[in-house]
């Protein structure tokens, strides 16, 4: 028997999104495809660490971002985040969710700086499991701690994960706890109706690719193209769709078939 949707969950659903500082992102991708699929949207961002990649801040993108949801027909905030101190989750929950709760949780996220088992530093180290593990623990209770028990079944977590592991020891490390927390919360959180996945999209190449890295994944690539934060904001507004909620507890790869062989 199905039960009665909520007004409010019948209409404008709210997604908060991690990791949305770039209008180049995969988040920025995810934003965009969430806006146009009807969803209302909480963005999150920390400028100082795309200050510290190549890339560097990109100080309009994310009002611009913005802009263009609003465009789209969402409403959106904008919320900067440090996500490696372990105060700061559940405030970003409490802040997205200050006038209605969030439906759903997209961990785009990361703190990624290449290092190998011989020269990974302590603090680097500790850093990545931060923001990576802890901070999507922390994100996840929080998430859990806030849904209405009358939204059961609506409620979604969607979170990316990477395999790339041999030189880059705490970003792969990281993640591979990531996963286990993500798919632990589908058995954990069943009791309010919250589906709960890890996308694995391969390499999407968002300004951090040299030419030879671009090169070398193009020619794996049974397509012979590499994917785009579109690509991957597909198959994650299915995953919060309605339809979407009978996939849950897995580790899903939508990489054009990287992976295959």
């Amino acid at each position: 028997m199905t039960s009665p949707v909520p007004e409010q969950a019948a209409g404008r659903p709210l997604a908060l999104v991690t990791g949305v500082g770039r209008l180049a992102g995969i988040g920025a991708g995810i934003a965009r495809g969430l806006a146009r699929d009807g969803w209302d949207l909480a963005l999150a961002y920390w400028s100082p660490y795309d200050a510290r990649m190549p890339w560097g801040v990109q100080p309009h993108d994310v009002g611009r971002l913005a802009e263009e949801l609003r465009g789209l027909g969402a409403a959106v905030s904008t919320l900067e985040a440090d996500l490696a101190d372990p105060e700061v989750p559940r405030r970003l929950l409490d802040d997205a969710g200050a006038e209605r709760p969030v439906r759903a949780l997209v961990l785009s996220h990361a703190e990624s700086v290449d290092s190998s088992i011989l020269d990974t530093g302590l603090e680097s180290f500790d850093r990545h499991f931060a923001v990576n593990a802890r901070a999507s623990w922390l994100l996840v209770k929080a998430f859990a701690e806030q849904f209405p028990p009358e939204w059961a079944g609506l409620g979604r977590i969607v979170a990316l994960t990477s395999d790339h592991t041999v030189h880059n020891l705490p970003y792969g490390a990281s993640k591979g706890a990531l996963d286990r927390i993500v798919l632990a919360a589908a058995r954990e959180l069943a009791h309010l109706g919250i589906a709960a996945n890890v996308l694995n999209p391969g390499p999407i190449d968002t300004g951090w690719m040299d030419d030879g890295v671009r090169a070398s994944g193009t020619a794996q690539q049974p397509w012979g193209r590499l994917g785009t934060p579109e690509d991957i904001a597909g198959v994650v507004a299915f995953l919060l769709s309605r339809p979407g909620g009978w996939i849950n507890g897995q580790l899903l790869k939508a990489d054009g078939g990287f992976s295959a062989g």
